[in-house]
């Protein structure tokens, strides 16, 4: 069990990875129009903002990284935390700006903080 939590953590951490590539580098391209249903103006206008997020999304892609590879002692501590962090945005993100934000970021991070709290003492 804590080989397939370990997995689901590293999944969410590179999911906002690709968040955060995609909010500070591709916001502005036909990709990024694309994975937010942007115009092309809109995006123009909204590039720094989304930037912000991307960087936002980054620290969270570093925490769940860093909780991989940290001391046993603070590592389930720090998925906890993070993964947390995740769900409450995944939650927010879905109720105020886009339901889908709940299941594309929220979900899978419950999950993985489910997974974590099962493989607690296991390793």
């Amino acid at each position: 069990m804590p080989l397939v939590a370990n997995i689901l953590v590293a999944l969410v951490g590179l999911l906002h990875v690709a968040i955060l590539v995609i909010e500070m580098f591709l916001w502005n391209t036909p990709f990024g129009h694309r994975t937010f249903n942007l115009t092309p103006d809109f995006a123009a206008q909204s590039a720094v903002l989304a930037a912000n997020q991307g960087l936002y999304n980054g620290f969270l892609a570093a925490g769940l990284i860093w909780s991989l590879f940290a001391p046993k002692t603070m590592a389930f501590a720090l998925k906890v935390f993070f993964l947390g962090c995740v769900v409450i945005a995944g939650i927010y993100g879905g109720a105020t700006a886009k339901t889908s934000i709940l299941f594309t970021q929220g979900l899978p991070a419950a999950i993985a903080l489910v997974a974590v709290f099962l493989a607690r003492g296991k390793d």
